[in-house]
């Protein structure tokens, strides 16, 4: 019996530009995030973004923009949230509630997000660890 030949499948025309899951928050119930995957290019695509050239002595210098790479970061990985009460802000980051209802959510903004980036440690190594793990990604992922 004869095998039929399998066409020759090109990996480029398999590759997608990003990939997409929702991940439950560790230790937070019911704080959901919507997380994109980064691949190495669109790291790459990042930090070519928030780098400037500048000259010192007529000798060009590359320098990162730490703020502008972080804004971008986060635009590109964080695609939105749920759950995420103030309760759970307060231990994410310094934050001074006063009489707030703090079963109450803080909804998903880009620039809420950036701020927590910014002022909670723990919540920008979890980011940071899980946007750059393909194998979350394939588990349940979505191509977006």
């Amino acid at each position: 019996m004869a095998e039929t030949a399998q066409p020759v499948v090109s990996l480029k025309n398999l590759l997608v530009t990003s990939k997409s899951y929702q991940v439950e928050y560790p230790g937070l119930a019911g704080f959901k995030l919507d997380l994109r995957y980064l691949s190495r290019e669109t790291l790459l695509k990042i930090r070519k973004k928030a780098t400037r050239s500048t000259f010192k002595n007529r000798t060009p210098i590359e320098e990162l923009d730490d703020q502008l790479f972080l804004q971008l970061y986060v635009n590109e990985s964080i695609k939105g949230w749920s759950g995420l009460k103030y309760k759970y802000v307060e231990q994410l980051a310094p934050v001074d509630l006063g009489g707030m209802d703090t079963e109450l959510e803080l909804p998903y903004t880009e620039e809420n997000a950036l701020m927590l980036m910014k002022e909670s440690p723990d919540f920008d190594a979890f980011i940071s660890e899980t946007v750059t793990v393909l194998s979350n990604f394939n588990k349940r992922s979505t191509n977006s």
